[in-house]
């Protein structure tokens, strides 16, 4: 039996705590897997594109996930589609998930754990750039960390960024350099084509953690702020075939570190007060597996979401 995990399941069977914790565990010994995670992306005769992880493989987990996802800017939400949890022992469909659900919280709270380890101690003010899901389970996963004093704002749609604002007790403000001007840390959520913040609307000791370069055209930080400041990403071959890296004028060595890096203490991390940090991930297979395996353990212990025989 194939189980069937909606969004309002996965809310009830996800907990930030542990997927935060999976999540560290992850960066930590994916490296181990046998098998590289792969991302293929294509263009479609529709204005979106089409996405797909495989696998995702984590060591000591006997499964591993298959991600296909649609991304449609315009539309709200801007990505649908599906995970599948297979068995690695017979290849068992063991669970289709909603896979927005799961890439907003393993993106999000993923970014928060990147945030935490490279922004400067004792933040009080956090910008947000994009006023999506991404954004409110980054911040979820932060406030658990170190609450900011305040939370500025600011969304192509004024609307939204106000509710984002209103819900997370933030104000908004009406340009990501006035974000960049006022907080200590920002973190940029966008579908983003064209740098939204430089080098110069930057002031030294802020950290960036850029979640919208995750493939080919999409650019929230400019080449200038990316070579002055210590960027860390989540995979050296990815960023520089899709995500920050691919940015014109950057070379690969541009990256000074993993987040695998960072935790295992190989490379450090921010090493002085006054330097600029960023973190920009592009997403990998098996942080889909972490939650996936998670909530698909919590829902066969509760019996929650809905089980179907797809071959009968």
């Amino acid at each position: 039996m194939t189980r069937v995990l909606s969004r309002s399941d996965l809310e009830a069977l996800l907990e930030p705590a542990a997927c935060l914790a999976a999540l560290r565990d992850g960066f930590r010994t994916a490296g181990a897997a046998a098998v590289p995670g792969r991302r293929v992306r294509t263009d479609l005769p529709f204005p979106g594109t089409a996405t797909a992880l495989i696998p995702g493989l984590l060591p000591g987990i006997d499964a591993y996930t298959v991600k296909v996802n649609a991304k449609f800017p315009a539309a709200r939400p801007a990505l649908r589609g599906v995970i599948c949890l297979h068995s690695g022992a017979d290849g068992e469909l063991l669970a289709l998930l909603d896979s927005a659900t799961v890439t907003a919280w393993r993106t999000g709270l993923a970014a928060a754990l990147g945030t935490v380890l490279l922004a400067p101690s004792g933040y009080e003010i956090l910008g947000v750039i994009g006023a999506g899901a991404q954004a409110a389970l980054t911040l979820r996963g932060l406030t658990g960390e170190h609450r900011p004093r305040e939370l500025v704002v600011h969304d192509t749609d004024a609307e939204r960024a106000a509710v984002f604002a209103a819900r997370h007790g933030g104000r908004v403000l009406d340009s990501a350099v006035a974000v960049a001007e006022a907080a200590d840390i920002v973190l940029l959520a966008t579908w983003s084509r064209t740098p939204l913040l430089a080098l110069a609307d930057t002031r030294a000791g802020q950290h960036f953690t850029s979640l919208g370069t995750d493939e080919p055209g999409k650019r929230e930080l400019a080449a200038d702020l990316l070579d002055a400041a210590l960027l860390v990403v989540d995979d050296e071959e990815l960023a520089a075939g899709m995500g920050a890296l691919a940015a014109p004028g950057l070379a690969r060595t541009t990256a000074d570190a993993t987040l695998t890096d960072v935790l295992r203490g190989t490379r450090p991390g921010r090493t002085s007060a006054g330097q600029r940090t960023v973190y920009a991930p592009v997403g990998l297979p098996w942080q889909d597996l972490a939650l996936t395996w998670l909530a698909w353990r919590e829902a066969e212990r509760r019996g929650v979401g809905a089980t179907i025989d797809l071959l009968g």
